[in-house]
């Protein structure tokens, strides 16, 4: 058995379908000879693709799977499956997309499919991809491309949605499951409550790390935010976990997804097991300081008349539908707004935007983009600059995480987040009130807005409508 690893202490850290009974009538034979319709039991409905199994001239071409094999072989990039998603596609114009640690690997990927896959043309998008937020469906087919492939991320906008035909690879990481088990063994006495979550490279490693532990661990639980995968977590989305938990151990090469999870969950004890490293270590989050950083910066912006609105264009980091929502609620508020597109939200910028504020300019900005920029990086900018649920907090939509008495959320992506969330699997919104509020936060909005009204309603200001 592979040595454990002892934990060690990181300092703490922050901004770093069915049958019908017609359907299922059959015929059957009756003691006079004849034949009676009667209703056949139903057989289980089996949940697989029917005709999407990849064909034996792909799967055992001697030529392609050498080709593979230069490939890191624990990193699996689906190519066999790729090249008959292209082939059914009859695509000509392949676009790939990576994040930056698969860069490496574009030129060798886009060699096989020209190779085996009928190919006329790769086209390799170099621009930054932080996530599957990030996909670029609209440049490839803006390229002439006529196919997309997207590495490393999940399905977050459905490719019903996309474009072009798109194809999410996770790029599943093999890893030294056992060094991973016996770690968790050597450092958390049997019966300890845990909880598994990590990146989606390794969700397979904790479905399996989960079947070799459950024995000793019988409360163990791979959380899930949908539409995400059991265990996955994003930057900005991450599982709400009820109950009582001991610990969570984390599987991933860095803080930032990690911090997700904190931040949604502040009072779990996490760990992070790096993959690569083999090391274990104890994570802190500076909670108090970042919330405080935040409801500072949602209470300078309550007062200003003065708005910018950000709409990323880093891929479908933008949605229209958020920015088409503070539209209407700054309208409403009487404040006057400007909007201006960005591929890359920086301090410098949005100052260099913003023009000077005894002169009419931004008094307040609302990013559109990555709710972590707000969060990580927001002390760095000289307006406050929200995330969309930042800002239906200040415009008075729903309450404060103070306010309410919950967590700060971290569910923009999720099926049942709140209304400011860019979700493309949209469910029934959570709670009681309105705009998607957690229980008794719709209590807490309808407080402060009949105390706003008591002291004789909400501040003046300018005209609605955009401004400039």
């Amino acid at each position: 058995m592979p040595a454990a690893t002892p934990a060690t202490q990181s300092e703490p850290a922050r901004f770093f379908g069915a049958l019908s009974e017609a359907a299922a009538a059959v015929e059957a034979p009756t003691s006079d000879g004849n034949s009676a319709v009667v209703l056949a039991k139903r057989p289980a409905v089996v949940r697989r693709v029917i005709g999407q199994q990849v064909p034996d001239d792909i799967l055992h071409d001697k030529a392609l799977n050498d080709a593979i094999a230069i490939l890191p072989a624990n990193y699996n990039f689906e190519i066999h499956k790729t090249l008959w998603r292209i082939r059914q596609a009859g695509a000509r114009h392949v676009a790939l997309q990576f994040p930056e640690g698969l860069l490496m690997y574009a030129c060798i990927i886009a060699d096989i499919l020209e190779s085996f896959g009928g190919v006329e043309e790769t086209f390799v998008m170099g621009d930054v991809t932080f996530g599957a937020c990030c996909i670029d469906d609209f440049s490839a087919a803006a390229l002439g491309a006529d196919f997309l492939v997207h590495y490393g991320h999940s399905c977050l906008v459905p490719v019903d949605v996309t474009s072009l035909p798109c194809q999410y690879v996770f790029v599943d990481i093999k890893m030294d499951l056992a060094h991973f088990v016996a770690t968790v063994r050597h450092n958390f006495a049997a019966g300890t409550r845990l909880l598994l979550a990590g990146t989606i490279q390794f969700a397979s490693s904790l479905q399996a790390a989960k079947r070799e532990l459950a024995a000793e661990y019988p409360s163990i639980l791979i959380p899930q935010a949908r539409p995400l995968s059991p265990g996955e977590v994003l930057g900005c989305t991450a599982p709400v976990v009820e109950g009582e938990w001991d610990a969570l151990v984390f599987l991933s090469d860095g803080r930032f997804h990690l911090e997700a999870i904190m931040m949604a969950n502040p009072r779990l004890v996490a760990y992070r097991y790096d993959p690569y490293g083999r090391v274990l270590t104890r994570e802190e989050y500076d909670h108090e300081g970042m919330r405080a950083a935040r409801r500072s910066a949602i209470e300078k912006a309550r007062g200003a008349q003065r708005w910018g609105l950000v709409l990323g264009t880093l891929g479908r980091q933008g949605n229209p539908r958020i920015l088409h929502s503070l539209h209407t609620l700054l309208a409403a508020s009487g404040r006057s707004f400007v909007t201006v597109l960005l591929s890359e939200v920086s301090p410098a910028k949005l100052a260099a935007l913003a023009g000077e504020r005894d002169a009419g300019g931004v008094e307040a900005w609302v990013q559109v983009a990555c709710p972590r920029l707000s969060i990580d990086w927001g002390e760095e900018f000289l307006a406050p600059t929200l995330n969309p649920y930042e800002a239906f907090v200040a415009l008075g939509e729903v309450p404060g995480w103070w306010e309410a008495g919950t967590d700060y959320p971290m569910d923009y992506y999720a099926s049942d987040g709140g209304a400011w969330n860019s979700t493309y699997h949209r469910r029934k919104p959570r709670g009681e009130g309105q705009g998607g509020l957690p229980p008794g936060a719709a209590a807490a909005l309808a407080a402060r807005k009949a105390a706003a009204g008591a002291g004789g309603g909400g501040s003046g200001g300018s005209s609605a409508g955009p401004a400039g």
